[in-house]
């Protein structure tokens, strides 16, 4: 978990932008997503290739799927979050349709995974979408992994 949150904060162009030396170095927008990173000098950090790429919408599947769980299997959402023990909580608002999911996920020590949908307990960690253009409230606690 640690490890995949370093490792996507790496790649991460808004770190480029944090001193300037490094915007000095890495040349292109900061909050755009870069197909390259170059490794060989005199270009070393310099970044490449933005605005062209599906780097951004790579990155955007790194987060929401795999990193904060999110995950749509045909008209089920179902979550498996794969977020640094650290954390306490977060929040996603998912639209589907003209529906809203304002879904807040809490990180606690033991138990197992429970989910509420709208305060109906849910079997497993997902639940059923519905578009009726209504404000759904999804409220549950993850187990923080053993140390």
């Amino acid at each position: 978990r640690e490890r995949a949150w370093e490792l996507a904060g790496m790649i991460n162009p808004v770190h480029h932008a944090l001193e300037p030396a490094g915007v000095a170095t890495y040349k292109v927008e900061p909050y755009v997503l870069a197909a390259d990173v170059y490794g060989v000098a005199p270009h070393v950090g310099r970044g490449g290739w933005t605005w062209y790429t599906g780097s951004a919408g790579w990155m955007y599947r790194l987060l929401t799927e795999s990193l904060l769980g999110l995950q749509r299997r045909g008209g089920r959402l179902e979550l498996a979050p794969c977020i640094p023990a650290d954390w306490q909580e977060y929040r996603i608002e998912f639209r589907h349709g003209q529906s809203t999911y304002v879904i807040d996920i809490r990180q606690v020590d033991g138990g197992v995974p429970r989910l509420q949908l709208d305060g109906e307990m849910q079997e497993g960690f997902g639940f059923t979408l519905v578009d009726d253009q209504a404000v759904h409230v999804v409220e549950a606690t993850w187990p923080r992994p053993a140390a």
